[in-house]
């Protein structure tokens, strides 16, 4: 057991790390902060690079927190978050298989992230070295929940900055009004104070 959540850690960690830097810095075949924003701007989450910067950054820290056993539940919540987003605003709608795009892949992580949780990091961690190690299902759950609020976080940043940059809509009075028949009105409202003044003199 101590050997097989060791290899787990450093598997499921180093490939977060890789996935990490591949948004940061272009490492490993990937696109760095320029490219990955470009897409995920496509996907709804904008800015796009702010986007980029910031799940690259969960990604390699929360890898290497993980590879380590150091704050695993912290480690499992960054990470989680990084999934679910990738869930629902990229694969989701693809179904569940890899092949055509899906979520399976995500879903195999987010799986792998509550078990190390649930059993902790390990003897060979350091979370166990400096007798901090916290696991079981409360932990698992707990890291579960903070990462899917994450993720509804990074979505309604999102929306809120994408309605920043859509223009205001123009309300015409009356409703549907053209601006002649706009300035018509005024134009009758100003004549009927001034004859009402008039009358009233």
């Amino acid at each position: 057991m101590r050997l097989s959540r060791l290899l787990t850690r450093a598997l499921v960690g180093g490939l977060f790390i890789g996935h990490g830097t591949q948004k940061l810095f272009g490492w490993f075949g990937g696109h760095g902060p320029e490219g990955t924003g470009q897409f995920l701007e496509s996907t709804g989450l904008r800015p796009g690079r702010r986007n980029a910067l910031a799940s690259g950054g969960a990604e390699a820290a929360g890898g290497a927190l993980l590879v380590l056993g150091f704050l695993t539940p912290l480690a499992g919540a960054a990470l989680s978050s990084v999934m679910i987003t990738a869930i629902r605003h990229v694969h989701f709608e693809k179904g569940v298989w890899s092949s055509g795009g899906g979520y399976e892949y995500n879903a195999v992580m987010l799986a792998a992230l509550f078990a190390l949780v649930e059993a902790g990091p390990g003897a060979v961690s350091v979370d166990r070295l400096l007798g901090s190690e916290r696991s079981g299902a409360a932990w698992a759950t707990a890291q579960l929940a903070a990462g899917a609020a994450g993720s509804a976080a990074v979505s309604e940043l999102a929306r809120r900055h994408a309605d920043r940059e859509q223009p205001p809509e123009r309300v015409a009075y009356p409703l549907e009004a053209t601006e002649p028949e706009v300035a018509e009105a005024a134009d009758a409202r100003s004549g009927a104070r001034g004859g009402r003044s008039a009358a009233a003199a």
